[in-house]
C-alpha cells in the first residue's frame, strides 16, 4: 500500500493575526498617554464599531503603552448621541473626535493625523507622490450616505441597485 502524502497546510491563524496586526502603515501615536471611545453596545454608529474592530488592535498592538478604554453604552432608539473618541496626550492637553456618519478608515486617518508625528506624514507623502489613497479601501467619499449620481434618476428597488 503506497504511502499516504501530508496535506500541505495553509498559514496558521496566529500568522495571519500578525500580518494584520503589522500592515503599514504602522499606528504609532507620538504623546498620547490615552485614547478613550464611547460608543453604542449595538444597532448605530457602526463605523466607529468597524474601527474597534478593525483598526484598534493595531493602535493597542503599535502603543503598549498607551491606555486603550472602549465604553460601549446601551442606546434606544429614540435617544441621539453621537459617538466620540478622546485623546489624551501626555502634556495634559486633548482632542475630541465626532465619529458620527464616519467610515473607519477616515476616523483612522483622523486619528493618525492628530498625533501620528513624522512616520505618518512620510507614509502621507509617499502615498501622495505614488498617486494612491492614504489608505487602502479609503471610500471615495468620506460620507457613508453618499449617494450615487445615477441613483437619482432612478426609482425603486432600481436606485438601490448597482
Amino acid at each position: 500500500m503506497p504511502r499516504r502524502t501530508k496535506a500541505i497546510l495553509g498559514p496558521s491563524r496566529l500568522s495571519q493575526i500578525l500580518l494584520s496586526l503589522n500592515r503599514d502603515p504602522k499606528p504609532v501615536l507620538h504623546g498620547v498617554k490615552a485614547l478613550r471611545l464611547t460608543l453604542a453596545a449595538r444597532n448605530d454608529h457602526f463605523g466607529a464599531r468597524h474601527f474597534v474592530k478593525e483598526d484598534l488592535p493595531r493602535i493597542q498592538y503599535a502603543n503598549q503603552g498607551i491606555e486603550v478604554l472602549v465604553n460601549k453604552r446601551p442606546k434606544s432608539p429614540t435617544e441621539t448621541w453621537n459617538p466620540e473618541l478622546v485623546l489624551e496626550y501626555r502634556n495634559g492637553s486633548a482632542k475630541t473626535f465626532d465619529l458620527s456618519q464616519k467610515w473607519s478608515t477616515s476616523i483612522f486617518q483622523e486619528v493618525m493625523d492628530a498625533a501620528g508625528g513624522q512616520a505618518w506624514s512620510r507614509w502621507k507623502a509617499k502615498r501622495h507622490a505614488a498617486s494612491l489613497p492614504v489608505l487602502d479601501n479609503m471610500p471615495e467619499s468620506a460620507s457613508p450616505l453618499a449617494k450615487h449620481p445615477s441613483a437619482a434618476e432612478k426609482t425603486g428597488a432600481a436606485a438601490v441597485l448597482p
